[in-house]
């Protein structure tokens, strides 16, 4: 029996996983399909390149930006291994895609991958998230000037 198109991109997805662990790699990676092909594919590069932005969403977002020519992506379908992570997630909401199709659960594969930061844990990332600025782990701090205001107002009169 032929695989269903979904099918086919979940394998996909996990092929490209599989093999950027088997490079050094972090077992995270994403398809952007459009009108059932693959228009970009990316693992997580995080730690061959250093940068923490590094995610496969990230870097498959940025790339079909650019062949589409757009930071819409309606028409698309995002296949990844993983639920995503709040920056992947708010990066995912930007361009609007059809659909999100991820293959695992973070209670899935914390029992395997674990990713402790200075300020959060896989356990408690989202809710830092929901979590008020003033009563977050990072310290952030509010520091008002009349001035910021006054780039929007110069976005909005020129938009």
């Amino acid at each position: 029996m032929p695989q269903s198109s979904d099918e086919k991109f979940v394998r996909r997805t996990i092929e490209l996983a599989k093999e950027n662990v088997s490079k050094g790699g972090r077992p995270f990676a994403c398809l952007i399909v459009k009108d059932g092909e693959v228009l970009v594919e990316s693992p997580n590069l995080v730690a061959q390149t250093h940068d923490p932005t590094a995610h496969a969403e990230i870097l498959a977002i940025r790339e079909a930006s650019q062949i589409l020519q757009s930071e819409h992506f309606t028409g698309c379908d995002f296949y990844i291994l993983a639920h995503p992570c709040p920056m992947c997630l708010a990066a995912m909401y930007y361009c609007s895609p059809d659909r999100v199709i991820f293959i695992t659960t973070r209670d899935d594969y914390s029992q395997f991958y674990i990713d402790d930061r200075k300020y959060f844990t896989l356990v408690n990332f989202y809710e830092e998230i929901h979590t008020p600025w003033q009563e977050r782990k990072m310290p952030m701090e509010h520091h008002p000037d009349p001035e910021g205001i006054e780039v929007y107002r110069l976005w909005k009169d020129l938009n």
